[in-house]
């Protein structure tokens, strides 16, 4: 088509904007019920939208109709980016679709057949070009988003280990779809190398541990603070399966699961347990991964952890004192005897029957197994800290 054809074709087209405009969201809201749902302002803004579309393509018509640039702030510029969260991407498309579709279906009566058919092609490619731009639009959108989301729940996240959660941190996290109200752990652990691969392309821990747990239904928030990575979980059922369900997210090394607390804002007390247990488990090398903050008591302690410390003394020692201090002997007999049952009868001038009857009642009140090595050195350092923080009378 000639330049001065083309120009003239573009002013008639100029002169129609308006009653086109007009004419595509009459259509729109006679069509589609996402449109009708609007507010004033919002369905406001896309009449802007759908008027900046068709006028764009009127001008780069006229200019020749050459490589399309600018067409994302042409088109979509006007509209704030609020927009993309009341309109989606697909009744976006729906929106833009339609508005062409009604400038075709004008254009023939306002230019005639044979310009008309011009114009059509035309659009077919401008058309093409407003679909990426407004899949533009909503990448970034979202590309905000998520930054927004990500920093929202490192805060949390810092906030569950200081212990300063409170409702408003209950609120965030909501905001970010945490739904558990009860049955939260934290699990620690170190971060994944930056450059370690991934079969999604770029390593995404935080995307990671979301897709985990989602798929064991758990809430979970991430972040990663220095090396290490910290993941609460929400809805926990079996504590050894949640942990279970997120290990392979963290990098090399021990990963710690503190003990379950009722709720988000309890948090802290999980944290600060699997905070102290990833300190410690350098200590106990045949630590499975991942493993319990509360299997770790003996090497907690060991480390200066005073909260480890009265755990082993009141749920250990404190129960093997009780009474005539017949468990306490036959416990402490039995560890400095190397595990022996004939050396601890002996010590304690019993039958072999008798410390095996009272072995059973230490497991019985304590939990924990004498003739398991890893429980028999639980016990030791227990009574040792007993000695040491409860001296008896």
């Amino acid at each position: 088509m000639a330049a001065r054809t083309r120009a003239a074709v573009a002013k008639r087209l100029q002169k129609a904007v308006g009653p086109l405009t007009t004419a595509a969201l009459a259509r729109m809201e006679r069509e589609l019920a996402e449109f009708r749902a609007l507010g004033a302002a919002d369905r406001s803004w896309i009449g802007l939208v759908a008027q900046s579309g068709i006028s764009s393509f009127v001008e780069w018509f006229r200019d020749g109709g050459g490589p399309v640039t600018a067409i994302r702030n042409d088109v979509f510029g006007n509209a704030p980016t609020a927009l993309a969260r009341v309109v989606t991407l697909q009744q976006t498309v729906a929106m833009v679709r339609m508005t062409m579709d009604e400038v075709e279906r004008s254009v023939e009566q306002l230019l005639g057949p044979d310009d008309g058919a011009t114009v059509r092609e035309a659009m077919l490619q401008f058309s093409r070009e407003v679909a990426f731009a407004a899949a533009e639009v909503y990448a970034r959108a979202a590309e905000m988003r998520g930054a927004w989301d990500a920093r929202l729940e490192a805060l949390i996240v810092d906030s569950v280990l200081r212990g300063e959660a409170d409702e408003a941190v209950r609120s965030r996290a909501a905001a970010l779809g945490w739904e558990s109200s009860s049955l939260v752990a934290v699990v620690l652990g170190y971060a994944p190398a930056d450059n370690e691969p991934s079969e999604r392309g770029p390593h995404n821990v935080a995307d990671d541990v979301r897709r985990s747990a989602r798929q064991a239904g758990l809430d979970s928030l991430c972040a990663v603070q220095g090396d290490r990575l910290v993941v609460v979980l929400g809805g926990v059922g079996d504590l050894d399966k949640a942990g279970a369900t997120v290990a392979d997210c963290f990098g090399p090394g021990p990963v710690v699961v503190g003990p379950l607390v009722g709720d988000l804002l309890s948090a802290n007390v999980s944290s600060r347990a699997a905070v102290a247990g990833l300190r410690a488990a350098a200590g106990w090398t045949g630590a499975p991964r991942p493993v319990a903050a509360d299997d770790l008591l003996p090497e907690r302690s060991l480390s200066g952890d005073g909260h480890a410390r009265h755990r082993l003394v009141t749920s250990v020692y404190t129960p093997l004192l009780a009474g005539d201090r017949l468990l306490l002997d036959t416990a402490s007999a039995f560890v400095e005897s190397g595990g022996s049952i004939e050396a601890t009868a002996r010590v304690l001038f019993v039958h072999a029957n008798t410390v095996r009857y009272r072995l059973r009642r230490i497991a019985d009140v304590t939990g924990l197994t004498l003739t398991d090595p890893r429980d028999a050195y639980t016990v030791r350092i227990a009574i040792t800290l007993g000695r040491l923080l409860a001296p008896e009378a």
